[in-house]
């Protein structure tokens, strides 16, 4: 997920800086400008953060009380997993090799009506784990259960609503998907000249900015109704 969506912002980046060159007032230059570098820095923090997820992946904390005799057991945090549905169920996928040969025991699940928590004990002396949170719809903790295959776990998530299909697995991701959807609608913008297009962008980026744009945006504003005005009257 967290590479389509560098994917995604990446490309707002480029459709900002395409308005930026079409743009013919300074100020709107400068409004756009600033949005473009703000969305650049977004990018290279969710890059970092991506960065250290990986490095981070193994927490060294262990997970069992030791002994001189007895190793020491680390869990490790998984982030990868995959999804698909039906009309009853969200199944999740998650991939580990020869979780199979685990007793029954050591894989299981902790459930809310919009959290998961999957665990997995000494497998080849680690603990897995995986968290999901904020899932988009309620779940039926009740009717949830899971299955050990080769190489891999899957944990079918009850719906709540059957027959309601999940758009995204997780509130956050819609949200951000929402964000950006919201930020440029490229399909309106086809169909204006590119003078229309800066100024619905404008428009988004005032109802969405902090009080600083806000401030360029109507100070930008105003300038451009005043000139009109002036030349106007000039004629």
């Amino acid at each position: 997920m967290s590479g389509s969506k560098l994917n995604e912002l990446r490309h707002d980046i480029d459709e900002l800086n395409t308005l930026l060159k079409q743009a013919k007032r300074k100020k709107v230059q400068n409004i756009l400008s600033l949005e473009a570098r703000k969305l650049e820095t977004e990018w290279v923090n969710l890059t970092e953060i991506e960065k250290s997820v990986v490095a981070s992946d193994v927490i060294a904390a262990p997970t069992t009380s030791s002994t001189s005799t007895q190793s020491k057991r680390y869990q490790i945090k998984l982030n990868g997993y995959g999804w698909d549905q039906s009309d009853k169920y969200v199944k999740v996928f998650v991939t580990l090799k020869d979780v199979q040969n685990v007793p029954k025991d050591h894989v299981f699940c902790k459930l809310t009506d919009k959290s998961m928590e999957l665990h997995v004990e000494n497998l080849d002396n680690k603990d897995y784990l995986l968290v999901i949170n904020k899932l988009l719809y309620p779940i039926n903790v009740e009717e949830c259960h899971w299955k050990q295959k080769t190489d891999m776990v899957v944990v079918f998530l009850a719906k709540s609503e059957q027959n309601v299909k999940w758009s995204h697995m997780t509130e956050l991701e819609k949200k951000f998907e929402d964000q950006r959807s919201n930020r440029f609608k490229p399909d309106e913008m086809d169909n204006k000249d590119p003078q229309e297009s800066i100024i619905g962008l404008m428009k988004n980026m005032y109802e969405s900015g902090d009080d600083e744009m806000k401030r360029m945006i109507s100070k930008a504003w105003y300038e451009g109704q005043h000139k009109k005005k002036t030349d106007a009257l000039d004629l």
